[in-house]
């Protein structure tokens, strides 16, 4: 069989960061796009050279909560695409600089070949970190992704407390298991630590609980005050 070379290029590409991982969740309303963005804020400022990509091409929100206008993001295209300079160490990607917040309406096989085309362009040439925020849930770009990047990627399972979630947290568990992945790492977000005794079961990494923040909304939009909350 042989290989799609938007695939191997997205590989190759990938080689570059010495870390990349894919923040996932069961479900959307989960917080997974801000914890994405704090995660490659908080790198960024401890001195490393960190990306941030953002795949979901449906609802893309990373540039809302750092706060950037679609028209002010610039790529310098140069044997493939240069991702824009946030500040100091953070360099980013987002389709809304093309779309400018249209909708775009991917059907099928429609979406897995849009990642891996973004996948295969995007140079991380110099970053050590790479924090890719997924669409919620799984779909077949998921596991297209999931599976040929299996070598690559660190998943990051986002999750809260909510009785309701945990079912399809377990499935989301076992995709990736089959999927080969034996580390998996997990954050219980709008939550208090009770999600820790269930990591452990499912030998998760827990990296700790992030609890709910009634001024968080008041934030998205000022890295600023993004940092400013205690957590």
């Amino acid at each position: 069989m042989i290989e799609d070379p938007r695939v191997l290029k997205a590989i190759k590409n990938l080689e570059s960061p010495r870390s990349v991982y894919l923040v996932v969740s069961s479900k959307g309303g989960v917080g997974k796009t801000t914890i994405s963005t704090l995660l490659s804020i908080a790198s960024s400022l401890e001195g490393h050279s960190t990306g941030l990509l953002d795949l979901d091409f449906v609802n893309p929100s990373t540039h809302i909560i750092l706060g950037l206008d679609p028209r002010v993001i610039k790529y310098i295209e140069e044997k493939g695409v240069k991702p824009y300079r946030v500040f100091d160490n953070l360099y980013y990607f987002t389709i809304v600089s093309y779309t400018m917040d249209n909708p775009i309406a991917l059907r099928g096989g429609e979406a897995s070949n849009a990642l891996w085309e973004v996948l295969a362009i995007i140079r991380w040439n110099g970053v050590e970190n790479l924090y890719i925020d997924t669409p919620p849930g799984i779909g077949d770009e998921h596991l297209d992704i999931l599976y040929r990047l299996r070598r690559r990627v660190k998943p990051i399972i986002v999750a809260t407390p909510s009785k309701l979630a945990r079912r399809a947290i377990d499935r989301l568990v076992d995709i990736l298991r089959e999927t080969g992945y034996e580390e998996i790492l997990f954050i219980e977000n709008m939550g208090s630590g009770v999600l820790r005794p269930y990591a452990e079961e499912r030998r998760l990494l827990y990296l700790g609980f992030i609890p709910y923040l009634s001024r968080l909304e008041e934030s998205i939009g000022s890295i600023e005050k993004l940092l400013n909350e205690e957590v």
